[in-house]
Parts: C-alpha cells; structure tokens; sequence
C-alpha cells in the first residue's frame, strides 16, 4: 500500500509504489534489529529496512541510513571505498541510539551495476578518478534513485529524522519527496590508502562532507637502519 507524499513546500507529489512484508527479528553481531523486506514495484528491487527495536530517546528523531548496497564493500570488506565500514558504523549507532537503516538494492557502483562498477575499477586503476570512470563508460556518474526509499520511510512513519550521512544530495532527494531532515549527522570513518583518492574524489568533486586526514590515511615509512 502506498500513500502521497506531500514535500515542504505543500504541493502533493504522486507516491511511489511499494509493498511490505512481515516484520522479523533479525540477531546480529551489533545486538538484535527487527526487519522489513520491501519491494519496488516499478522496479522489482529488494529493499531490506533493518531498526532498532528500541525507539529514540523522547523529542529525538530518529536516525536513518539510506545503504547503497555495495557488494565489494558490504560483503567482502574492500578498502576501494568506505561502504562496508560505513555500514558497520551506521548499524552500531542506530543500535545505540534508535533508528533505521534502508538498504538499498540496486544502488551498486552509485546505480551502475556490479560489472560496470568493475568496469570502473579497472580505468580507475589505469588513472582515473571515480568521476571520470563512469563518464569514460558513457555512465552517469550518480544514477541512483531515492523514490522508493522516501516512500519506505513514509510508510514506516519516517518523515522527520536524523540522516546519517555524508552526502548533502541526499538530503535534498529526501526533501524534495517530503522527508524532512532535521540534522545531518556525520558517517566518515578513518581514511585509508587504498581509498584516500575515492574519498577526495567525493569531497573535491560530489560535495561530500568530508574533513580527510591525508597523513593519516598514508602508508608509513621506516628509514632504513641497514
């Protein structure tokens, strides 16, 4: 069942159709979630909506993930990006603090899929940034889409909340389908060499707020005492 969506401004925005199924307990490594499988019917995409079975503290909204699903960083821990460990980071906090994550299927590579996101891979590792992969590829360089993950948290009585997150266009995705974000809260985690450039690509070139600790982030040296 789907409901309008009504964005700040007043004017009503048609809704988005999704449809949800039963909600189960779901005991992970970061304490126990409940769980909500979700289907994009123009789509047919998957989406999994994973909350703390404990709400926020009163007059706190609630925090809210939006996961684009990465399979490299998600599930096989690649240091290419921050993905895996940003999801780590956002399931111990909602955990904490209350709140959902949305993982979001279909969002690989920013929407490009798996094979071209190693297509993309490949040209990065000949000397291109992210940005320039993808346009190399005739490919969006974002191509994701958040209708069906406004209209999840719609559904779920999400309509104000904390967005933990990086990416100011999410934020104004959300606010244009009538998510209202009252803060922004932080996802970076430490920087690592092997996705330093991923990172500053974000930053320099997708708005990303980021502070980056370079010197951190390097490899480090020894002299050598032979």
């Amino acid at each position: 069942m789907t409901t309008s969506t009504v964005p700040a401004n007043g004017a009503r925005r048609p809704s988005h159709p999704v449809t949800s199924g039963p909600v189960v307990k779901l005991p992970t490594a970061f304490g126990e979630f409940i769980a909500q499988a979700w289907i994009d019917e123009e789509t047919g995409a998957e989406h999994l909506a994973v909350s703390s079975p404990e709400p926020p503290d009163p007059g706190v909204a609630p925090l809210v993930r939006l996961h684009s699903e990465c399979l490299t960083g998600d599930i096989f821990g690649s240091y290419r990006c921050d993905c895996g460990e940003q999801l780590a980071y956002a399931l111990g906090l909602i955990r904490e603090q209350g709140g959902t994550l949305l993982y979001l299927r279909g969002h690989e590579g920013r929407g490009i899929g798996l094979a071209n996101k190693i297509r993309a891979y490949s040209l990065q590792e000949a000397g291109f940034d992210t940005v320039e992969a993808n346009e190399q590829l005739g490919l969006p360089v974002d191509a994701r889409s958040y209708h069906a993950a406004a209209q999840i948290l719609s559904e779920m009585g999400l309509t104000h909340i904390r967005l933990l997150s990086n990416n100011p266009d999410k934020q104004n995705r959300l606010a244009q389908a009538g998510v209202h974000v009252v803060e922004m809260v932080r996802t970076e985690v430490p920087s690592r060499a092997e996705n330093l450039r991923y990172l500053q690509t974000k930053k320099e070139r997708m708005a990303h707020l980021l502070t980056l600790d370079v010197q951190a982030a390097l490899p480090t040296t020894h002299p050598d005492n032979g």
